[in-house]
C-alpha cells in the first residue's frame, strides 16, 4: 500500500497540470500513488497526459463538479495512509511531500492535518497556517483590510518542534491529512461548490479534537487564480454564497446580518469598477465589473453555490 495518495483536480489545464506532475516526479521518493481528477477534459488532451505519466490513475469527470465533488471522486479510491491534496497550479521544488511524511513522526498524537507553507510566485507567502476564520476575519478582506497575521499563523508563536507550529485552518491547495481521519470526517462538504470547503474541514476537524499544523520549512509554490481566473465571474459568487451558508452556520437571522454587512463591500467595488469601465476598455476591467455585478445577485438568494455556477459557467465558458 502506498504511503502517500496524491489528489490533484484538473480542470482540462495541461498547461497547469503538466509541471506539477513533472516537480512531483522529480522532488517525491517516499512511495505514493497519484490519482488526477481530468475534470471536463478534452479527450485528446487525456489520453496525451495518461501517456505522458503513466504513473497517474486518470478519473474522468464529465459532469459540472464543484471542487468539494471532484476531489471526492478521488479521495474515495484512496489507499494511502495519508492523502495530499494538491491544487493542479502549485508546483515543487524541494522534497516537501516527503518532509511533511516525516513530519508526522514528531507530532503529537492528536495530529491529523499537516500543511506546507504556500507562497506566491514572487516569494510573498500566501498562507503559513491561519488563524481561525471567523466573520470579522472574513468581513476584513472583503474591505481589503486584513493584516499579514491572518496570512502568517506562526508569527509571535513558539513551534511544538524546530520549525512546525500549531494552526487552525488550512488552506485547500495543499495538505497533508491521515486518510482514516478524512474518511471519518465524511471527506470535502460538497455543500460548498468552490469555496470554502477546507476551512469547513478544518474547523469540523477541531471541534472533533485533531490537531492541526503547518511546517514552515516545507514549502511550494503556488501560482494563484491560474487555474479558476478564465472563469472567476462564476467561480466567485458560488464561493461567496458558501462563505455565507459556512459562516451562517444554517440561521437565517445570522445569514442576513453577515449579508448585509457584505453587501456594501461588493457594491462599491461594482461602482468603482463601472466608473472605471466609463474611461478604459480593458478586458479585465469588465471581468471584474461582472463579478461583482454577480456577487451583488448572489448574496441574497436561494441558490445553492452549484446552482450560481451553473448560472454563470456557460457565460464565463463563452467569454474566454
Amino acid at each position: 500500500m502506498p504511503t502517500v495518495s496524491i489528489v490533484i483536480v484538473c480542470m482540462n489545464h495541461p498547461d497547469n497540470l503538466y509541471p506539477c506532475l513533472e516537480s512531483i516526479r522529480h522532488h517525491t521518493s517516499v512511495s505514493h500513488e497519484l490519482l488526477v481528477v481530468a475534470y471536463l477534459f478534452d479527450k485528446e488532451a487525456l489520453e496525451k497526459a495518461r501517456m505522458d505519466f503513466p504513473e497517474a490513475r486518470f478519473i474522468e469527470s464529465d459532469e459540472i463538479r464543484g471542487f468539494a465533488e471532484n476531489n471526492n471522486l478521488a479521495l474515495r479510491e484512496a489507499r494511502g495512509e495519508f492523502v495530499l491534496c494538491l491544487n493542479d497550479d502549485t508546483r515543487l521544488f524541494s522534497p516537501m511531500i516527503d518532509i511533511l511524511v516525516r513530519d508526522f513522526a514528531k507530532l503529537p498524537e492528536d495530529a491529523a492535518i499537516l500543511s506546507p507553507r504556500i507562497d506566491f510566485p514572487n516569494g510573498d507567502i500566501q498562507t503559513c497556517g491561519r488563524p481561525p476564520q471567523t466573520v470579522c476575519r472574513y468581513l476584513r478582506e472583503r474591505y481589503h483590510l486584513d493584516r499579514k497575521q491572518e496570512r502568517d499563523d506562526t508569527i509571535g508563536r513558539w513551534p511544538v518542534t524546530h520549525s512546525i507550529y500549531r494552526t487552525s485552518d488550512i488552506n485547500g491547495a495543499c495538505f497533508l491529512i491521515r486518510r482514516d481521519i478524512f474518511e471519518e470526517l465524511g471527506w470535502f462538504d460538497e455543500r460548498y461548490f468552490f469555496t470554502p470547503e477546507d476551512i469547513a474541514l478544518s474547523t469540523l476537524a477541531r471541534k472533533k479534537g485533531y490537531g492541526i499544523y503547518v511546517d514552515v520549512d516545507a514549502s511550494l509554490i503556488h501560482y494563484h487564480h491560474k487555474t479558476a481566473r478564465p472563469i472567476i465571474t462564476a467561480t466567485k459568487p458560488a464561493g461567496m454564497r458558501g462563505y455565507l451558508i459556512f459562516f451562517s452556520r444554517g440561521g437565517v437571522l445570522r445569514y442576513g446580518l453577515i449579508a448585509l454587512a457584505v453587501w456594501p463591500a461588493e457594491f462599491l467595488k461594482w461602482l468603482w469598477s463601472s466608473l472605471r469601465c466609463l474611461f478604459s476598455s480593458s478586458k479585465g476591467l469588465r471581468i471584474q465589473r461582472t463579478v461583482y455585478a454577480h456577487n451583488l445577485c448572489s448574496i441574497f438568494t436561494r441558490r445553492t453555490p452549484k446552482q450560481i455556477f451553473i448560472r454563470y459557467y456557460k457565460s464565463a465558458a463563452d467569454a474566454r
